[in-house]
């Protein structure tokens, strides 16, 4: 990614005292992020809604940083991610009241569909009940284009997260640290997962922030602004779940619960949201439901295609990359099989490794970078 405005946004999202909101009156009294990092103090105290404290928080913060470092910094991370502004950031996130200006993520967007998106949410200590029900509704929208967003936390959201991969789901989870941190630790082999296989991890957060435990509840607003619906699976009358399922319906989306155990504390609060008007789910069909949807199977083939449409390539090297992706590696082979002639060949295999997405190994063989499957 070039630099241009978003060693700006890096800039923003390094100072761990300012928040997206005060970043979000920023950028849109300045008009361009550069401005609004650039201003100088008498400019800033002409921004309404945002307080002196704040002002001379980023001030003292400001001097001290160096945006193309910070570009730098995220680079030799191996991080990607998205601003505010990017194409490529999710619409419905964008609607809610204080989006993320910034964020960071591991996977590949291009596995999820953001127009099917179900937040899942519930308590770290669920009860196996819980957990059993729940699997068995993500378990019925199996091999379709459905997303699962979930915190990556233990109990409910690692159920929600591990059921979306054993079904063949894609799934995002949202975390409340940087990327230097996983938490919790036995979660390692899921986020792995969801990293390579299965979606997307997102964080707001730059990688050296730690996972406070006000972090956890900010970050619900990212979970329920992802997604259309929020599914309560368990929760008790004080919970993060409850909390988020506020946030639901401060975002305007539809709120939905799992019912459970009258004798489970944990379901207290799913009857209370339940009497103010909570939509009841017992199966995967009452979801659709309420959202109004009618979901598609994804077969390999439509998952494979999805990801190659989704890259900046044109027909040809789409094709090109197609072949390396199952295993025709070498120029002799890449020629029978496109029937291209070997200078327009050579010319396809230049511009894909100079777009990074195959590198050449042994002579003439070819590896793909991207992982297609």
């Amino acid at each position: 990614m070039e630099k241009g405005d978003s060693q700006y946004w890096l800039a923003f999202a390094s100072i761990e005292k300012i928040g997206s909101v005060f970043i979000k009156n920023l950028f849109e009294h300045f008009g361009s992020i550069k401005s609004a990092w650039c201003a100088g103090v008498d400019e800033l105290y002409k921004v309404e809604n945002i307080t002196k404290s704040q002002i001379n928080d980023f001030v003292a913060a400001r001097k001290d940083i160096e945006p193309e470092k910070c570009f730098e910094f995220i680079q030799k991370k191996n991080l990607r991610f998205i601003t505010f502004t990017d194409e490529a950031y999710p619409y419905l996130l964008k609607q809610i009241s204080n989006p993320p200006m910034t964020l960071f993520y591991k996977g590949d967007l291009s596995r999820c569909n953001f127009d099917r998106t179900i937040s899942v949410v519930g308590s770290r200590k669920a009860s196996e009940s819980a957990k059993i029900v729940l699997s068995k509704i993500i378990g019925e929208f199996s091999n379709t284009d459905v997303c699962i967003v979930s915190g990556l936390a233990a109990g409910i959201d690692a159920t929600a997260h591990k059921s979306a991969v054993e079904n063949n789901l894609s799934t995002i989870g949202v975390i409340a640290s940087g990327f230097d941190f996983v938490y919790p630790r036995q979660n390692k082999d899921l986020y792995k997962k969801i990293e390579d296989n299965s979606g997307v991890i997102f964080s707001e957060y730059w990688p050296t922030f730690q996972p406070l435990p006000w972090r956890f509840p900010h970050r619900n607003r990212i979970v329920t602004g992802l997604s259309k619906g929020t599914l309560v699976a368990e929760a008790a009358i004080k919970s993060g779940a409850l909390i988020s399922a506020n946030l639901c319906l401060e975002q305007n989306r539809e709120l939905m619960c799992m019912p459970g155990l009258l004798t489970n504390p944990n379901t207290e609060g799913i009857y209370k949201l339940i009497k103010n008007g909570a939509a009841v789910v017992t199966r995967a069909q009452d979801i659709l439901d309420t959202l109004g949807w009618q979901i598609e199977c994804v077969t390999e083939d439509k998952k494979e295609q999805g990801k190659l449409d989704s890259l900046d390539l044109t027909v040809d090297e789409k094709k090109v990359l197609e072949l390396i992706s199952t295993g025709t590696d070498n120029v002799d082979a890449l020629c029978n099989k496109t029937e291209f002639e070997f200078g327009d060949l050579f010319l396809l295999l230049t511009n894909l490794e100079i777009k990074g997405y195959i590198k050449q190994t042994d002579g003439d063989r070819y590896l793909s970078t991207v992982n297609l499957g």
